[in-house]
């Protein structure tokens, strides 16, 4: 069922329509792209015709162009043969510049097409992916969308390339040379085309049989990058709980079922082929006979009409035949060309984007906070927040605990609109954050994730995100102001030293301190600390604590953190539990009360006994 869905989405003039309107900006390439294959079929008959005319005036033959054209060339040259011939000959070298220089142009235009197409798709695509809802990326493997954004992209740029104008180039040579070999002789051209409906029928299930072939390898290649990738950012659990042998047979099967459709492939172009060959050798065979049994019966008379023409058609069958070997091959580019822009297009015409349609956009917020009576969940079955409601005021922080999946990250990510509540309001200063513009709301904020992700490049670039609007001198004077200065100056190239991907060679505290620095240099009125603390070396966790101290002044700040002891100075402390906020006050309160806060901090206290 879905190999059918397939085709048929391949064939939908609207889908192509749409294919081709990304090369609207690029209009006079296509349109001369378009002539000059227009150009070739007109020129690919006239090399065969004039072998022929060689041949015929060295037979001896008289007349051996049309009188319209034969009235342009001075009398003496007919008269002399072996003028004439040279003359021919001279004429066949110029055309053959001339014919090169139009399948040049004709090659570099659909080709350079094919790569602006694809420039623009690709920053269609890519654009709109940073602007999904991040849900998608909770549903959707990375690796998926790289092949969309990669593989299927490139695919696309095949079709201007090798598909469409190509395809269109190869059907007006067939066209201009049948009308040729028919006006020539038109017996000799329906003897040589006995065998023609084999070659259509073989090209009929030849194109059929390869394009389930890649489709099913396209499908492979979508499963093998998106494996490849998880396993490759996952590589350390993999090898901490030795899976390397389950995890590789997992993909010998992938990697095995993109062998077998790239060799189901492999299979119909081996039948094909040879048969197109077979086909030519007959239509060639029954031309002899036909032409040496005309000869026959003329008593030889004949002969000097059919020598030229017989070597002629022969090439003219070579020019017919050799777009047939490739039309289907490139018929099938056309369609894997298809099927990707279907995949394509299902990213750009994605909805599932925060609507960005608020328009305030102040140059600073006060701070204050509120959640009244929110309920979200990442999926519509299952709510993982229910009926959250508190405040906090400008330059007060509070403090979000809970067991591991009680909400607490949540709680932050709807503040930022990095989802949309189910219900409910979340204000900044009193106003809906949806009134606030995302990027001025997301402005107002600085975040240090639990998890803290670096960019391949240098820890100053990793800093200010490659704004230019940042100085070296802003980055080391908030760094000085934090207490982590001579920290990086210890580190080879202090702040060019490369983090490599994801900032591997750098510990967690580590990247966390680079994470304080990026949040002081954007100034920001809310803080938020997403477990910003946990798991890391005690050196590391002084620096933070005093990088916290700098950051929180002055600051709306919201922390996260599994050790209580580092958010007992926190104004609020609001317990969550099950997605439910089952406890607020100070720390003096929460213990005195005896309840879930309490319970934690107790079992906190008696883990770092032990």
């Amino acid at each position: 069922m879905q190999a059918a869905n397939t085709t048929k989405s391949v064939i939908s003039w609207a889908l192509f329509r749409r294919v081709v309107s990304f090369a609207a900006p690029y209009k006079r390439a296509f349109y001369l792209s378009i002539l000059f294959a227009v150009l070739m079929s007109v020129m690919a008959p006239v090399r065969p015709y004039l072998i022929q005319a060689t041949i015929d005036k060295a037979m001896g033959k008289l007349n051996v162009l049309p009188m319209w054209l034969m009235n342009w060339i001075p009398a003496e040259w007919l008269a002399d043969a072996a003028q004439f011939i040279l003359m021919l000959t001279v004429f066949q070298f110029l055309f053959i510049g001339m014919e090169t220089a139009v399948r040049f142009g004709f090659s570099f235009l659909t080709a350079w097409l094919g790569q602006h197409v694809v420039n623009d798709m690709r920053i269609a695509v890519y654009q709109k992916i940073i602007h999904l809802n991040l849900r998608q990326f909770d549903t959707t493997p990375i690796g998926t969308l790289t092949t969309r954004s990669i593989n299927d992209i490139e695919s696309i740029q095949e079709i201007f390339s090798d598909g469409l104008i190509p395809i269109i180039a190869d059907i007006l040579v067939i066209i201009v040379t049948l009308v040729t070999m028919f006006w020539i002789d038109w017996r000799l051209t329906l003897i040589a085309l006995i065998p023609f409906p084999l070659m259509l029928l073989a090209t009929y299930y030849f194109k059929e049989s390869v394009n389930r072939s890649f489709t099913s390898v396209r499908n492979a290649v979508s499963q093998l990058n998106a494996f490849v990738q998880e396993h490759l950012t996952g590589m350390q659990i993999v090898q901490v709980f030795a899976a390397e042998g389950r995890e590789h047979k997992k993909f010998e099967k992938i990697n095995a079922d993109h062998r077998d459709a790239n060799i189901r492939a492999i299979f119909a172009y081996s039948v094909f082929f040879p048969i197109v060959e077979v086909v030519l050798a007959v239509s060639m065979g029954l031309m002899v006979w036909w032409v040496a049994n005309q000869a026959l019966q003329a008593q030889g008379a004949p002969a000097i009409d059919f020598s030229g023409k017989l070597v002629a058609f022969i090439l003219y069958m070579n020019q017919l035949f050799r777009p047939l070997r490739v039309i289907a091959d490139k018929f099938n580019v056309l369609q894997m060309g298809m099927i990707a822009a279907e995949r394509v297009f299902k990213v750009l015409d994605n909805e599932d984007f925060l609507n960005n349609s608020g328009s305030f956009t102040p140059q600073k917020v006060k701070g204050a906070i509120s959640f009244e009576q929110v309920c979200f969940g990442y999926t519509a079955d299952k709510q993982v927040l229910n009926d959250i409601s508190f405040q906090v005021q400008p330059g007060e922080t509070v403090a979000l605990v809970g067991h591991t999946g009680s909400g607490k990250s949540s709680i932050i990510s709807l503040l930022n609109r990095l989802y949309e509540i189910n219900s409910g309001s979340v204000t900044v200063d009193g106003i809906d954050i949806k009134e606030y513009s995302i990027p001025a709301l997301r402005n107002q904020m600085g975040i240090v994730l639990q998890d803290v992700f670096l960019f391949s490049g240098s820890i100053l670039d990793n800093i200010t995100l490659r704004d230019p609007n940042i100085s070296r001198e802003q980055v080391v004077a908030a760094a000085k102001l934090i207490g982590v200065h001579e920290f990086i100056m210890r580190l080879p190239g202090n702040y060019d030293y490369d983090v490599m991907e994801r900032g591997h060679t750098l510990s967690l505290g580590q990247r966390q301190i680079i994470s304080f620095i990026r949040a002081l240099l954007y100034d920001p009125a809310i803080l938020i600390l997403d477990e910003a603390t946990s798991s890391i070396d005690t050196e590391s966790e002084l620096l933070i604590q005093h990088a916290i101290e700098k950051l929180i002044a002055g600051r709306t700040s919201i922390v996260i953190a599994h050790r209580l002891s580092t958010i007992r100075k926190a104004s609020k402390i609001i317990v969550l539990d099950a997605g439910r906020i089952v406890e607020m006050g100070n720390h003096e309160h929460l213990i005195s009360q005896g309840g879930h806060y309490a319970k934690l901090y107790e079992m906190q206290l008696q883990a770092e006994e032990y």
